[in-house]
Protein backbone atom coordinates (compact mmCIF):
# COMPACT_ATOMS: atom_id res chain seq x y z
CA UNK A 1 0.00 0.00 0.00
CA UNK A 2 2.98 2.56 0.43
CA UNK A 3 4.07 2.28 -3.07
CA UNK A 4 0.43 3.46 -3.85
CA UNK A 5 0.83 6.29 -1.38
CA UNK A 6 4.14 7.07 -2.89
CA UNK A 7 2.69 6.88 -6.43
CA UNK A 8 -0.07 9.15 -5.44
CA UNK A 9 2.88 11.78 -4.21
CA UNK A 10 5.01 11.50 -7.62
CA UNK A 11 1.55 12.11 -9.79
CA UNK A 12 0.86 14.99 -7.22
CA UNK A 13 4.45 16.99 -7.48
CA UNK A 14 4.35 16.43 -11.54
CA UNK A 15 0.62 17.86 -11.91
CA UNK A 16 1.68 21.24 -13.25
CA UNK A 17 3.88 19.58 -15.65
CA UNK A 18 1.70 16.95 -17.17
CA UNK A 19 -1.61 19.52 -17.35
CA UNK A 20 1.23 21.69 -19.72
CA UNK A 21 2.18 18.38 -21.76
CA UNK A 22 -1.46 17.29 -22.20
CA UNK A 23 -2.49 20.45 -24.40
CA UNK A 24 -2.31 19.94 -27.90
CA UNK A 25 -1.89 23.57 -28.83
CA UNK A 26 1.09 23.44 -26.27
CA UNK A 27 2.42 20.07 -27.76
CA UNK A 28 2.02 22.09 -30.94
CA UNK A 29 4.20 24.85 -29.78
CA UNK A 30 6.75 22.24 -28.22
CA UNK A 31 7.10 20.40 -31.38
CA UNK A 32 7.83 23.74 -33.46
CA UNK A 33 10.68 24.44 -30.69
CA UNK A 34 11.75 21.03 -30.99
CA UNK A 35 11.91 22.28 -35.33
CA UNK A 36 14.15 25.17 -34.52
CA UNK A 37 17.08 23.61 -35.07
CA UNK A 38 19.40 26.48 -34.39
CA UNK A 39 18.80 26.67 -30.84
CA UNK A 40 18.18 30.43 -31.20
CA UNK A 41 14.78 30.77 -30.09
CA UNK A 42 11.21 31.50 -31.70
CA UNK A 43 9.32 34.79 -31.33
CA UNK A 44 5.66 34.70 -30.37
CA UNK A 45 4.89 35.84 -33.77
CA UNK A 46 6.86 33.40 -35.19
CA UNK A 47 4.87 30.43 -32.53
CA UNK A 48 1.39 32.23 -33.96
CA UNK A 49 2.01 31.48 -37.48
CA UNK A 50 3.37 27.91 -37.27
CA UNK A 51 0.92 26.70 -34.45
CA UNK A 52 -1.70 29.28 -35.80
CA UNK A 53 -3.17 30.72 -32.64
CA UNK A 54 -3.10 34.65 -31.72
CA UNK A 55 -0.56 35.95 -30.02
CA UNK A 56 -2.53 36.13 -26.71
CA UNK A 57 -3.25 32.86 -27.00
CA UNK A 58 0.44 31.52 -27.76
CA UNK A 59 1.61 34.18 -24.94
CA UNK A 60 -1.14 32.29 -22.47
CA UNK A 61 0.44 29.16 -23.54
CA UNK A 62 4.01 29.97 -23.21
CA UNK A 63 3.55 30.97 -19.74
CA UNK A 64 1.93 27.58 -18.65
CA UNK A 65 4.72 26.10 -20.29
CA UNK A 66 7.32 28.76 -19.11
CA UNK A 67 5.70 27.31 -15.36
CA UNK A 68 6.08 23.79 -15.92
CA UNK A 69 9.97 24.65 -16.68
CA UNK A 70 9.98 23.04 -20.43
CA UNK A 71 10.66 26.20 -22.03
CA UNK A 72 12.21 29.65 -21.14
CA UNK A 73 13.38 33.02 -22.86
CA UNK A 74 15.86 35.68 -23.59
CA UNK A 75 15.26 39.32 -24.85
CA UNK A 76 17.15 41.34 -27.51
CA UNK A 77 15.75 44.43 -26.78
CA UNK A 78 12.15 44.49 -26.51
CA UNK A 79 11.89 41.21 -28.44
CA UNK A 80 11.53 37.75 -26.92
CA UNK A 81 13.16 34.49 -28.19
CA UNK A 82 11.43 31.51 -26.61
CA UNK A 83 13.62 27.83 -26.73
CA UNK A 84 13.19 24.73 -24.66
CA UNK A 85 14.87 24.46 -21.32
CA UNK A 86 17.38 22.71 -20.79
CA UNK A 87 16.56 22.01 -16.92
CA UNK A 88 15.03 18.23 -17.16
CA UNK A 89 14.52 17.64 -12.98
CA UNK A 90 10.65 17.53 -13.76
CA UNK A 91 11.44 14.96 -17.38
CA UNK A 92 13.44 12.81 -14.83
CA UNK A 93 10.88 12.83 -12.05
CA UNK A 94 8.39 11.61 -15.31
CA UNK A 95 10.75 8.96 -16.21
CA UNK A 96 10.66 7.74 -12.00
CA UNK A 97 7.43 7.77 -12.01
CA UNK A 98 6.46 5.33 -14.92
CA UNK A 99 9.14 3.33 -13.87
CA UNK A 100 7.52 2.81 -10.04
CA UNK A 101 4.12 2.39 -12.31
CA UNK A 102 5.76 -0.28 -14.29
CA UNK A 103 7.40 -2.09 -11.16
CA UNK A 104 3.59 -2.19 -9.50
CA UNK A 105 1.87 -3.77 -12.60
CA UNK A 106 4.84 -5.86 -12.90
CA UNK A 107 4.06 -7.16 -9.10
CA UNK A 108 0.63 -6.88 -9.75
CA UNK A 109 1.06 -9.59 -12.68
CA UNK A 110 3.03 -12.06 -10.72
CA UNK A 111 0.69 -11.79 -8.12
CA UNK A 112 -2.63 -12.20 -10.05
CA UNK A 113 -0.66 -15.14 -12.46
CA UNK A 114 0.25 -17.13 -9.28
CA UNK A 115 -3.09 -16.85 -7.31
CA UNK A 116 -4.49 -18.31 -10.58
CA UNK A 117 -2.11 -21.07 -10.57
CA UNK A 118 -3.12 -22.08 -6.83
CA UNK A 119 -7.09 -22.12 -7.69
CA UNK A 120 -6.16 -24.36 -10.35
Amino acid sequence: MSDLKQLKNEFAALSDFLIALGDEKRQAILIALLADHACQGLRVTDLATTVELSRPAISHHLKILKQAHLIDFYSEGTKNYYYLSHDIKEITQLQHLLDHVNKIIATTKKTTHLSKEGKR
